[in-house]
This record gives C-alpha cells, sequence and structure tokens, in this order.
C-alpha cells in the first residue's frame, strides 16, 4: 500500500452575524476530505493531510522530504500557495521552486494527482493558476488559460472510455454536479469521461506516473451519492494504487 500526501482540499469560513444593533464574527475550519482520508486508510494507505493554510509553510521543500511518499495529491489548493511562502511574500527572500521540484520529482519516478475543484487546474476566474507552470507539465492535460469549471447541478454521469484495472467492475459511477474541462496530452489515457469531456486522465512522465481527476474529491460536485457510493474508497484507492504501481 502507499503512502501518500495530500496538500489543500480545506478553508476556513468566517460569518458575520448581525442580531439588531449588535453583531459578532465567528470562524470555522472546513476539512473537504476527512471522507477520503478515511476511506483510503479503510483500504491500507497511510495517508498525511496538509489543510490549505499549512501549504505554504509545511510543503515539502527537497526531493528528499517528498521521497517520504509515494504519491502526491493537490487538491482545491492554487499554485501560489505551493509558489508563496512568507519568506518570498512578505520578506522579499529567494526559495525554491517547489513547482519546478514536484516536476523533478515524478520526472524521478514519483507520483502526482490533481483532482479538481474551485482552486485545481486553471479553477474559479482562473485563480488556481497552474496553466504555463511546471506542474502542468507533469499532468496528462493541457490545463485552460481561464476558468475551466462545467456547473451540471443536474447531474451527469461518468461513464467508462477504455477498460483499466481503475475503473473494472465498479458498475454504474454515481452522478457528479461538476467538472473541469481540459485537453488530454498526446500519450496520455482517458478512462472515464462526462458529457463526452475527459474526467479520468493518467499518463507516465519520464519514470513517474500523473492523474487528473477533473471533478471534486467531495462536495459540491461529488453528489451525496457519489459520497454514498460503496465503490468510492475503492476507487480512489484503485488511483493510488496505479499512480504507485502496485
Amino acid at each position: 500500500m502507499a503512502n501518500v500526501l495530500i496538500a489543500g482540499e480545506s478553508w476556513i469560513s468566517s460569518t458575520i452575524e448581525y442580531k439588531g444593533y449588535d453583531s459578532f464574527t465567528s470562524t470555522k475550519l472546513e476539512n473537504g476530505c476527512a471522507h477520503l482520508v478515511k476511506e483510503l486508510e479503510a483500504h491500507g494507505h497511510s495517508v498525511t493531510h496538509l489543510f490549505a493554510h499549512d501549504v505554504p509553510e509545511l510543503f515539502p521543500w527537497s526531493d528528499k522530504e517528498l521521497d517520504e511518499y509515494d504519491v502526491v495529491i493537490l487538491s482545491d489548493i492554487g499554485a501560489n500557495s505551493i509558489l508563496l511562502p512568507d519568506k518570498v511574500f512578505n520578506k522579499g527572500e529567494a526559495a525554491v521552486n517547489r513547482l519546478e521540484l514536484l516536476k523533478s520529482w515524478v520526472l524521478n519516478g514519483g507520483a502526482l494527482m490533481m483532482a479538481g475543484g474551485y482552486l485545481s487546474f486553471a479553477g474559479f476566474e482562473g485563480k488556481a493558476h497552474y496553466h504555463g507552470t511546471a506542474v502542468e507539465d507533469v499532468l496528462p492535460v493541457n490545463i485552460l488559460p481561464y476558468d475551466d469549471r462545467r456547473e451540471v447541478p443536474q447531474g451527469l454521469l461518468p461513464q467508462t472510455a477504455k477498460a483499466s484495472p481503475i475503473t473494472e467492475k465498479l458498475g454504474k459511477f454515481p452522478p457528479i454536479l461538476g467538472y473541469q474541462l481540459a485537453t488530454p496530452k498526446e500519450g496520455s489515457e482517458v478512462l472515464l469521461t462526462v458529457d463526452d469531456n475527459p474526467l479520468l486522465i493518467t499518463a507516465s512522465f519520464g519514470k513517474g506516473r500523473s492523474l487528473a481527476y477533473m471533478s471534486d474529491i467531495g462536495p459540491h460536485w461529488a453528489s451525496n451519492k457519489f459520497m454514498d457510493w460503496n465503490n468510492y474508497g475503492e476507487f480512489y484507492s484503485r488511483c493510488i494504487n496505479w499512480l504507485s504501481n502496485n
């Protein structure tokens, strides 16, 4: 089984409540991948979740630190959070370009997955900003330079495009409520589609492997039916197994 790092997939919500003349604020840390972590661990994987607010300072700084993991998953975390630690953004000091570090790590045998979300691929208003970066070089898709989201509140069913160990014998996939558009790269394999657009794409780069899942691992794009699906954990575990060559 694999040792997995999930970076992102959390957020902090701030609320202002008004009660007549008076108001007060409250904040709450939200975790969007607790279910995924639980399911992956149940399938034998070891998972470290690096919350989004910790990514700028604590995301791996070297090949040695990345080598502690078999698979790195970027989920709903923009490129700026990896590019701009405090020493760069606030102090104007040079630092390691960790997008270039990820690219080098994959080419030398690492495994990278990006899952969809408002701050994945291009993202909401293009704010995820992975187009033209070193990470795009080792993803199996060409990322759009603008907002790439497709909201489908009516729900759409993923369809098998090519038989593979990841998707075989999982039965009918539940509906998803949104996804992101991207163009598969030459040499990649499209395993799932949605509305005739690529949903699950894999490729090899150098000695490493890469996987793009163009929808979210949790709500709202992962519908309640998807989250409750009895093969939810099995599906993502198989993605991890493929990436880690297990």
